[in-house]
């Protein structure tokens, strides 16, 4: 089975702990319309997977994996802080935040 995307180390760390403080099985990732782009990642938390689960700890929506094909999730630490950024080679547009996005 082909994983549609690949998670980072650091990412991976930020992600396992995410989800013992929140007492869960996995962090889910899934798109949904909206945003200034046309489209936005949205994450949660949950216990039973519904799509394809990547490295143990990232759970993908079943209709997130073709927005996703062929993205990086990164833990990015920064000067002006730290946070979660999905490097998506599909996207055409993105806000300046990166939170939405356009294929």
């Amino acid at each position: 089975m082909q994983i549609p995307l690949t998670v980072t180390e650091s990412a991976k760390t930020y992600l396992s702990d995410m989800i013992e403080q929140h007492d869960k099985k996995y962090v889910r990732l899934a798109v949904q319309g909206g945003g200034c782009s046309g489209f936005k990642y949205d994450w949660d938390f949950v216990d039973e997977p519904e799509g394809k689960v990547v490295d143990g700890i990232l759970e993908l929506d079943p209709t997130a994996e073709m927005f996703v094909f062929g993205c990086t999730v990164d833990y990015v630490r920064e000067l002006g802080g730290n946070y979660l950024v999905v490097k998506n080679p599909n996207a055409t547009a993105q806000c300046g935040c990166g939170e939405s996005f356009n294929v």
